[in-house]
């Protein structure tokens, strides 16, 4: 894609949503099964007392409100809640109900607040859509991850292809928007089977496609196998050719890459990550969760305690589950901002960057990276960005772009 019509795409979804305001991160932490490739903070347990954890969360919630200077007339404002996991579709809607109606005792919401949650596609999530629109929620990412059977049975999943299809078509009437994922460069896969499998799920899609290409983390079933040999996923070359067709593809049917995985219709783009991806606020409540809020002046970054019943534990006895909370300094909150920045197609903003951090990326290292094909500056040359290539090598230009940080 060309630099003018990267500038247009930017301006088209910079034109649309609240993603420059404060979000909320809820996390339920309980799946059906656990997937061979998942390192999130997810647990398998069928019975939880629900009513218990809507108990807690409203009280980390009232614990972080009253960090950033209590309450006062006039209420916070939030621009999107999204409940992630684990599978925050096996709560019961009349418990996100309880907890959208807390929140709403707490914060002032935007008109056109983005309220998400994620979703496996099976019939007996699938069958509680209309409940969860009715409390609330307006938009879902299902978790789709293939659509093909065999390949879902690889993945771990519950779920198969008529179910999923079923589920996206009734998350499609049920909601204002949806997304799913779907996840590439699995175990055997074929360049061309991608293909064929990527311009389905564009033709299902509603505006918005999450395309993540196979990890292998630490600590997972996948780990096991791939260091034994047990799975054939594509060379270095042949990950980066999956990566540049899957922009292709999209590209050419009108969903624009505006982050590394996540492809969008202007104005389809999930406003609560970018919250994340252009270093905004958030409150992260739930087991596990992380979040980055204001305080007199300071950026905090704060981090739950991962085991579900340890955090209850501590809710239980202090009124919050939190393990850390740590003012980060001037140089972390540069590198998180490259790090994030990066990510996303329109890049960093290098005016936010002096301004909330007070440093400044030395120009003759722009420079160097832009004369490499690494970077890219915007028409207007207020944003720096990685280009086609330098995307594959995005972790090399984060560290050269820190190491090149100065005062202002």
């Amino acid at each position: 894609m060309n630099k003018i019509g990267k500038d247009a795409i930017n301006q088209a979804h910079n034109n649309a949503g609240n993603d420059h305001l404060p979000g909320l991160y809820v996390h339920w932490p309980y799946c059906v099964s656990k997937c061979p490739y998942c390192d999130f903070n997810s647990h398998v347990r069928q019975v939880f007392d629900e009513r218990q954890y809507v108990e807690a969360i409203c009280s980390e919630i009232d614990y972080l409100i009253s960090l950033q200077g209590g309450r006062t007339d006039s209420k916070p404002l939030l621009g999107s809640i999204f409940f992630g996991g684990g599978t925050p579709s096996l709560m019961q809607p009349q418990t996100v109900g309880a907890l959208l109606d807390f929140i709403r005792s707490r914060f002032s919401l935007a008109l056109d607040v983005e309220i998400t949650l994620e979703a496996n596609p099976s019939s007996v999530e699938a069958a509680r859509f209309a409940a969860l629109g009715e409390v609330g929620i307006n938009r879902v990412s299902l978790g789709v991850q293939a659509l093909h059977d065999e390949a879902l049975k690889v993945l771990g999943r519950a779920h198969g292809v008529e179910e999923a299809l079923a589920a996206i078509a009734i998350a499609q009437q049920s909601f204002a928007r949806s997304s799913f994922d779907l996840i590439y460069g699995r175990h055997g896969q074929q360049l061309a089977q991608w293909r064929e499998e990527l311009k389905r799920g564009i033709d299902l899609s509603n505006g918005h496609l999450s395309l993540y290409q196979l990890t292998i983390e630490e600590g997972t079933q996948y780990k096991n196998l791939y260091d034994r040999g047990e799975l054939n996923l594509p060379s270095d070359d042949r990950s980066v050719r999956f990566f540049e067709e899957t922009r292709k593809i999209c590209d050419a049917a009108g969903l624009y890459a505006y982050e590394i995985s996540n492809y969008a219709a202007p104005g389809q783009q999930s406003r609560h990550n970018l919250v994340y991806w252009r270093y905004g606020t958030y409150m992260g409540v739930g087991p596990g969760a992380h979040g980055r809020i204001e305080q007199g002046g300071n950026r905090l970054a704060t981090a739950a305690i991962r085991s579900p019943k340890r955090w209850m534990g501590q809710v239980l006895e202090l009124g919050h589950g939190f393990e850390s909370m740590d003012k980060l300094s001037r140089g972390e909150m540069a590198d998180e901002t490259l790090l994030m920045g990066l990510r996303l197609t329109q890049g960093i903003d290098l005016a936010s960057l002096r301004t909330l951090c007070g440093l400044g990326v030395r120009p003759q290292k722009i420079d160097e990276l832009v004369s490499a094909g690494l970077c890219e500056m915007s028409a207007n040359d207020e944003f720096l960005r990685a280009s086609d290539r330098g995307i594959c090598v995005l972790n090399q230009i984060v560290g050269q772009l820190s190491s090149a940080l100065e005062p202002v």
